[in-house]
């Protein structure tokens, strides 16, 4: 069983920044993939983007260019830096990780808003 913890959510104006952080409770060196997925009210759950084992990237159309995805396997630790911050960002943010064994963990989900 691996929990994931997000944090570092809240209320930004449009153009600004924020780093969201996803805690592991488990090692995250030996996980297959981690990303982020949004979920916006009234809207389906949507990528944000996906770092693997060997950090290669990946972000969805809406994001890339602004976003960047990261992680710190010694932490345990994936991070995901959003600048130039828009009002249509605003959602729950969920960390995602699929393990070797292709099982999937999600976490809470931390709120980004912005707004001016």
């Amino acid at each position: 069983q691996v929990t994931l913890v997000e944090s570092g959510g809240g209320l930004v104006q449009p153009g600004g920044s924020l780093r969201l952080s996803c805690a592991a409770s488990t090692s995250i060196s030996t996980f297959n993939t981690m990303g982020w997925w949004r979920q916006a009210p009234g809207k389906k759950r949507e990528w944000v983007a996906t770092i693997t084992s060997g950090s290669s990237r990946a972000y969805g159309d809406s994001v890339r260019g602004r976003f960047t995805i990261s992680r710190e396997n010694a932490k345990n630790m994936v991070y995901l830096q959003m600048n130039n911050l828009k009002p249509e960002d605003t959602a729950v943010y969920y960390c995602k990780i699929r393990t070797r064994t292709e099982t999937v963990y999600w976490g809470q989900g931390t709120q980004v808003t912005v707004s001016l």
